[in-house]
């Protein structure tokens, strides 16, 4: 029972990295799903979230550049990341929302950089 979080990488600012959270063991759909990341010396923070039914909601600063979504078939969660900046540069975990300590996996790596 986990969830495995790919696709990080390092961007240029001003491009785009989609995230995938895919879950084994268990159906993602039965649960809201969060994007949480947590830059160095900084705690983590919820940056975007998606309700069973597909509401999202995001923190100020993604909103209008990050899309969260999820594909229940592929039993995977998404985030969608446009126009990265610096500041982005983080590790990006995904978990149910409210978090679940037994989830929280090796997340992955953007860094944002010129």
């Amino acid at each position: 029972v986990q969830l495995v979080e790919s696709g990080g990488g390092l961007v240029q600012p001003g491009g785009s990295l989609r995230l995938s959270c895919a879950a084994s063991g268990f159906t993602l759909d039965y649960y809201a799903v969060g994007w949480i990341r947590q830059a160095p010396g900084n705690e983590r923070e919820l940056v975007a979230s998606i309700t069973r039914g597909g509401s999202t909601n995001y923190i100020d600063s993604a909103k209008g550049r990050f899309t969260i979504s999820r594909d229940n078939a592929k039993n995977t969660v998404y985030l969608q990341m446009n126009s990265l900046n610096p500041e982005d540069t983080a590790v990006y975990y995904c978990n149910r929302d409210p978090p679940d300590t037994r989830f929280w996996g090796q997340g992955t790596q953007v860094t944002v950089s010129s």
